[in-house]
């Protein structure tokens, strides 16, 4: 009977050894060895028959590294012991004791060391409070929106649950008995478990003893020992897996947290939140520094705020670097060559959609789209070309950019181009000098952060950007130090630890903040940014620089780049902007002060407000033009006209007329000359007369002085207005062939039909022959030199050349008093007399001296003559009405000289029309033009608007607004922090 109650433990034994009772496998201690010793039964015969043996084989793995170790067989388990009737209770007990102290003794030396791994890992956990931003705001403020005690309320109560579940105290009762009979096997195995687990977790630094029983053999044991070295690869290796794990888990909330974001950010611009949304921080100061860049190239100065400088050799890979950053690939791409020929200022900011836009543009590129892309990527190109002037290969003009998208860290970056080392064909001699000094223009800012870019593919001793670096910053308090091109860096790279000593910063000749190591990818400008992001986690997920500790986590990949270089833009950015702030401030002040002392009763006008106020002065002159009477108008048009025509009239027509014999022909020469004038000439004349009229007029109203009103701060403006339109301005084609017919008309017609207009005729008959008198004879007094009385009164002698001339004169004064009704050309006899009369008083004559000299003198006898004919001819109107039938005196002249005298009334009168109806519209239209277009050119502007005055009250409004924008900026930091 006592065999029989005695065999019950020996069945519960067995099962328990067969089926793993105790060992929980899905645990995080998985495949654990059963390191314990096998219980003696009694009850079993001290035969040497045994049952074949139970072997168990289990892989062993580290709770703390969950690497594969050396498989280690147990050894074999019997199932039966030799009989021990008398002292199997002592053995038991002394073995249990022995285990306990085992136990006890790993526990207290293990203590200390267990707390130091606890505090290495929880100092190598991230602080994820600098984080809270990532978790939208509304988030916080759930419970402000939600009523949580409602929902708790309307939950149903435990009891309430707890009817809908099974009875489980009923069917708990079925196992109590099974409960208590397994229960002491089971404490012990678990204990056993639990003391197992403790030798692997607390364990010597030193060896590792794992024994194993067999049930046969009580005193056989065995042992494995792992070197220091596979433990610590072990941990190393773990430690990377965990730190990949929470990279991804942070990587994963970080995506969630971009989702929410991009929905938030999407309901704001619907506007289902009344709230109104403000600028964010980044915007704010990206404004700022986008009107410092214009006030600091006046200046020719720098301004010290903080803003991300990109620096590094060509082909260095900075602008990937950048793309990385900003997750696009927007900057052109070429093989070896310099890509980056002027600044570009880069604005990241988070926002719902992936976007870019210029600053000067309206245009939104879309990011996700590869013909935006490429779009975006030409007009970089174009801007940067027309950026660069003639004869030069690089330029100092900005091109600023702002790209938007979710999860953008928030930073200004400037990217400049690669500095390079020798000047090929093609580029201009002082390229190299030009990059240089742009780069130190930026670095010299105390306040910029400094992003060296290195290519670590290359030697490092080909660098030239780090000694550049190193002159700007030689402590390296704002330099992020960045070796790219990683991947080809291990291939390539004999020795390893050379990376290492970069990364350290021992190897370069500069300090910097941080040493970053990426990879942008491999080469191909086709990639995608989420391409390269794998390829660069897989890389350094296996590479050999990371599991040997040459590189830290935390130093590697563009995710981690940006972080570092947002945090300290930003820190950059709370230590300095208040300081420029109050710069401005005192700025401002000073010009102030200025303005009041040298301009105490002027407006602050810069210089928009001025060109508006000239602009509105200038319109109103053009419409001043409207406000000219018609008499003023034709009385200009007449006179001009005339004074333009008055020659052809008197040479080509009156004289080669008068010269006839009767007034059949003079009629006859008169018409057929007025005729061909008219149809070539005449027209084309009064345009050209009508034009000038026009732009005379202008000129005289755009530049009169209007008393203390008058400001000449606006003249050069005006002036080029006036030219400008001037230019612009096209008269009407159509208008030339109707004034023609017009012209024919009037000439046509010889009907005087009252005593006054024959009056007015012979008066502008005598007007005209008299200035023409007056000056032949000016023409002769040149040519023969004064009279007796001004050689008397003056003391003027004359030349030889004049006495010769004089004395020609005289000889054909006499000629012309032999033979009053000379023709007008003398013939060569008559001038062979003349020329042998001088000489034979001594006087050698040159024919055509002799010629020259009779024009003149000929001209003066007949308008003379014509003179006294105006006299006779003034009462000739009563022949006239009668066609001068039955009398001697004929008035032809004074008919053609009414002709024409009607022609340039009639013209004046059309051209006048013409004037104010059409054209001073029109050339008011070409003012408004002109006016807009220099409105538009920022250039011309500055170029037509000068003056102290002017660029005081520029400085000024520029000041203010920068001031002002600062302290907007400054409240917004202040408010989010």
């Amino acid at each position: 009977m006592w065999r029989t109650r005695a065999a019950a433990p020996c069945v519960i034994c067995r099962s328990l050894a067969n089926s793993s009772y105790g060992i929980k496998r899905k645990s995080p201690l998985q495949n654990l060895h059963l390191v314990s010793r096998s219980i003696h039964h009694p009850y079993y015969p001290s035969s040497k028959l045994q049952r074949p043996p139970l072997r168990i084989s289990i892989q062993l793995f580290s709770s703390l590294n969950r690497l594969p170790l050396r498989k280690t067989k147990l050894l074999n388990v019997k199932y039966g012991y030799p009989f021990h009737r008398n002292f199997w209770l002592a053995t038991l007990a002394s073995r249990l004791l022995k285990l306990r102290y085992l136990i006890l003794g790993s526990a207290v030396g293990g203590g200390y060391t267990a707390k130091k791994t606890y505090d290495q890992w929880k100092d190598m956990m991230p602080d994820l409070d600098e984080y809270k931003w990532i978790v939208p705001d509304f988030i916080w403020e759930l419970d402000e929106h939600i009523d949580f005690e409602k929902l708790i309320k309307a939950l149903p109560d435990a009891d309430d649950l707890a009817k809908l579940l099974p009875d489980f105290d009923k069917i708990g009762e079925s196992f109590t008995s099974l409960k208590g009979f397994f229960s002491p096997g089971y404490n012990l195995v678990s204990e056993v478990i639990g003391a197992s687990d403790l030798l692997l977790l607390l364990g010597s630094p030193g060896e590792t003893a794992f024994r194993a029983t067999d049930q046969g053999y009580d005193n056989d044991k065995q042992y494995k020992k792992v070197s220091d070295k596979e433990k610590v690869d072990q941990l190393q290796e773990e430690l990377l897996r965990t730190q990949l794990k929470y990279q991804r888990m942070l990587e994963r909330l970080e995506k969630e947290n971009k989702e929410l974001r991009k929905l938030v950010l999407q309901r704001d611009d619907k506007g289902i939140h009344q709230r109104k949304l403000k600028k964010s921080l980044i915007d704010m100061y990206s404004e700022v520094l986008d009107i410092l860049s214009d006030y600091d190239a006046s200046y020719n100065t720098q301004d010290h705020l903080p803003r991300v400088v990109v620096v590094g050799d060509q082909s260095a890979g900075k602008t990937s670097v950048l793309e990385m950053i900003a997750q696009a690939r927007i900057f052109p791409r070429g093989s070896g060559e310099m890509m980056t020929r002027s600044p570009v200022k880069v604005t990241l900011s988070e926002g719902p959609h992936h976007v870019a836009l210029f600053k000067d543009s309206s245009r939104e590129f879309d990011l996700t789209k590869e013909e935006d892309l490429a779009a975006l990527r030409n007009e970089i190109e174009i801007r940067m070309r027309n950026s660069v002037k003639e004869g030069c290969t690089v330029s100092t003009e900005t091109i600023s950019l702002s790209v938007k998208g979710p999860g953008l860290q928030r930073m200004v970056l400037v990217d400049l181009p690669g500095v390079i080392s020798t000047v090929t064909s093609g580029m201009a001699p002082d390229t190299k000098e030009t990059i240089f000094s742009i780069s130190k223009a930026y670095m010299q800012n105390p306040n910029a952060i400094i992003l060296c870019i290195q290519d670590g593919s290359v030697d490092a001793e080909r660098s030239i950007v780090t000694d550049l670096v190193s002159q700007m910053d030689p402590q390296g308090k704002r330099t992020i130090f960045v070796l790219t091109k990683v991947d080809l860096a291990e291939k390539n790279v004999a020795s390893p630890s050379r990376i290492q000593q970069i990364i350290e910063g021992k190897l370069f000749p500069m300090k910097a903040l941080g040493y970053f190591a990426v990879v942008t990818g491999k080469g191909n400008s086709s990639e995608s940014i989420e391409s390269i992001k794998e390829y660069e986690e897989e890389f350094f997920q296996n590479s050999k620089l990371l599991k040997t500790c040459m590189l830290k986590a935390h130093q590697v990949t563009t995710k981690n780049l940006s972080l570092a270089v947002s945090d300290c833009f930003w820190k950059m950015v709370r230590e300095s902007v208040e300081q420029q702030a109050d710069a401005f401030k005192a700025t401002r002040f000073n010009l102030e002060t200025e303005w009041k002392n040298n301009y105490p009763r002027l407006r602050e006008l810069d210089r928009n407000e001025l060109f508006e106020k000239a602009k509105n002065e200038i319109l109103d002159e053009v419409i001043s033009l409207t406000q000219v009477t018609p008499k003023h108008w034709e009385e200009i048009l007449q006179k001009t006209l005339w004074e333009r025509v008055s020659t052809h009239v008197i040479e080509n027509i009156y004289l080669p007329a008068a010269q006839t014999m009767n007034s059949g022909t003079f009629n006859t020469t008169v018409d057929i000359k007025l005729k061909q004038w008219t149809d070539k000439q005449l027209p084309n004349k009064a345009v050209e007369v009508a034009w000038e009229t026009l732009q005379e007029e202008f000129s005289r109203f755009m530049t009169e002085q209007k008393g203390k009103e008058h400001d000449d701060i606006f003249d050069k403006l005006k002036q080029a207005v006036k030219e400008e339109s001037i230019k612009r301005h096209k008269w009407n084609e159509r208008a030339e062939d109707s004034l023609r017919v017009i012209q024919h008309n009037a000439l046509e017609d010889r009907s005087i039909s009252d005593k006054q207009q024959w009056d007015a005729a012979i008066h502008f008959m005598e007007e005209t022959l008299q200035s023409r008198l007056k000056d032949t004879e000016s023409v002769i007094e040149d040519m023969v030199g004064p009279d007796w009385k001004k050689r008397w009164l003056y003391w003027i002698g004359r030349t030889k050349e004049q006495n010769i001339r004089n004395e020609t004169k005289n000889e054909l004064e006499k000629l012309i008093k032999c033979n009053e009704e000379h023709a007008a050309y003398l013939a060569n006899d008559e001038v062979t007399t003349v020329r042998k009369n001088l000489e034979a008083r001594g006087i050698t004559v040159d024919p055509c001296l002799i010629k020259d000299t009779w024009h003149q003198i000929y001209r003066r006898y007949f308008l003379k003559t014509a003179l006294n004919h105006c006299n006779l001819c003034r009462r000739g109107f009563y022949y006239y009405q009668r066609h001068f039938v039955d009398s001697e005196l004929e008035c032809n002249d004074i008919v053609l000289f009414w002709r024409i005298q009607r022609m340039l009334a009639i013209t004046a009168n059309t051209l006048r029309q013409q004037l104010t109806n059409t054209e001073v519209r029109r050339l008011e239209k070409n003012v408004k033009e002109v006016l807009e277009d220099f409105a538009e050119d920022n250039e011309k502007k500055v170029k037509l608007l000068t003056g102290k005055r002017v660029q005081l009250a520029e400085d000024l409004k520029k000041v203010r607004e920068i001031q002002e924008k600062l302290e907007a900026f400054i409240e917004a930091l202040h408010q989010e922090k």
